[in-house]
């Protein structure tokens, strides 16, 4: 759950003495802020300033990942089955989330199922040397990860989670639903029973901490997120977008309907967003949408959590078809791309379904190869033609 963190300006590696100075700055902060300095002595030896960290957030993605391949990726069959399979092994946990926040379990695997893949990928920077690298360097958002710093340095002081289990993304978030440390503390509840919070090795306490954030977004017990439309000829894409609620009558009246052509159901304000454009697939879009959204600021993100959900209940996935002639690749393909890459020789990695740069530019090197367009996307065209030789 990252909204918020913006790519950072160039930030020059300081001398250890500069970085002690810091953190000895920091120290009388936390110590204000209920941190004792056994527990911040314990949680800063040895730590370095990591320009790994750095490098990472200052890294500006040169290839936009399309709509139709961010969801790929997201809500393919491989995470539905192991959406299902967590769900029944953790039902318990989910019923009583539902239960005591009322938001449906659907919804809860879906947030966990798109942060972290179901607890399989929690992210392995430690938090500590993250944000104190982060809070110690030359950006504007500073004070910001300072604070994140001091939130991360509360959680070890009151013992909810261990100190070596703090460990996540390059910017802070972690768990099994990926929130921030200040998020954590607004939030995070305790689902188990057992006195902590504890969201990395408790998915009660995930599941339940999950629940309440949507919650406290003014999730509406009984309302769906939305629903696949389509629009007539002609609509005017001036009047979609999230914020632009009306009452489902109004869009029903410009001969807006459900995908299928039934009528539109349901009450209140709904919005309706087009994130491929007119020509793709649209979607009506409650205020329930909007509290998936606020996990992470961001409507392809909310889209996936909100599809992934429906399809956890067993109903369909998008089925308007994406204004693309280069089909998006599922993760099990993405890995057959990657082995077939790799295969001709070209350095790619472990071949699990990421696409980082590595698999980008031998996606462009073997499309020259190929005659093809260079675009270093890992679409159907170029596993295609893998496949035939």
């Amino acid at each position: 759950m990252l909204a918020g963190i913006a790519v950072l300006p160039l930030a020059s590696l300081p001398a250890r003495a500069d970085f002690d100075s810091c953190l000895a700055g920091i120290q009388s902060q936390a110590a204000a802020a209920g941190v004792s300095a056994q527990t911040f002595r314990a949680a800063t030896s040895g730590i370095n300033y990591d320009d790994k960290v750095i490098e990472l957030s200052q890294a500006q993605p040169e290839f936009k990942t399309p709509i139709w391949d961010y969801m790929a990726a997201l809500v393919d069959d491989e995470r539905v089955e192991d959406g299902r399979a967590a769900m029944r092994q953790n039902a318990a946990a989910l019923a009583q989330a539902e239960s005591r926040y009322g938001v449906d379990r659907y919804t809860i695997a879906a947030v966990w199922g798109v942060e972290s893949n179901f607890g399989k990928n929690l992210g392995k920077m430690p938090l500590v040397q993250s944000l104190a690298t982060l809070a110690c360097s030359s950006n504007r958002r500073r004070d910001f990860f300072r604070g994140e710093l001091i939130a991360t340095l509360r959680i070890i002081e009151r013992g909810d989670i261990a100190p070596e289990r703090l460990t996540g993304s390059w910017a802070g978030a972690f768990g099994q639903t990926q929130f921030m440390p200040t998020t954590y503390h607004r939030l995070a509840v305790d689902g188990d029973g057992d006195g902590r919070r504890d969201v990395v090795d408790s998915v009660a306490d995930a599941v339940a901490s999950t629940a309440n954030f949507l919650h406290v977004a003014k999730w509406q017990h009984g309302q769906v997120w939305g629903y696949e439309v389509k629009l007539p000829r002609g609509f005017n894409v001036g009047a979609a977008g999230r914020k632009n609620k009306k009452p489902i009558a109004h869009w029903a009246s410009l001969g807006v309907t459900r995908v299928d052509g039934r009528s539109l159901s349901g009450e209140g304000l709904a919005g309706i967003i087009a994130p491929a454009g007119i020509d793709g697939p649209a979607f009506l879009v409650t205020k329930n949408f909007d509290a998936i959204y606020s996990y992470n600021a961001a409507e392809s993100y909310g889209l996936a959590i909100a599809v992934l959900s429906d399809r956890l209940r067993g109903k369909a996935g998008v089925q308007a078809a994406w204004p693309t002639d280069d089909p998006p690749l599922s993760r099990a393909e993405r890995r057959d791309l990657q082995t077939r890459l790799a295969a001709r020789g070209y350095d790619v990695g472990e071949p699990d379904g990421k696409v980082g740069q590595k698999t980008r530019d031998a996606i462009k090197d073997v499309e020259r190869r190929l005659g093809m367009t260079p675009t270093g996307r890992p679409g159907g065209k170029v596993l295609e033609a893998l496949r035939g030789g």
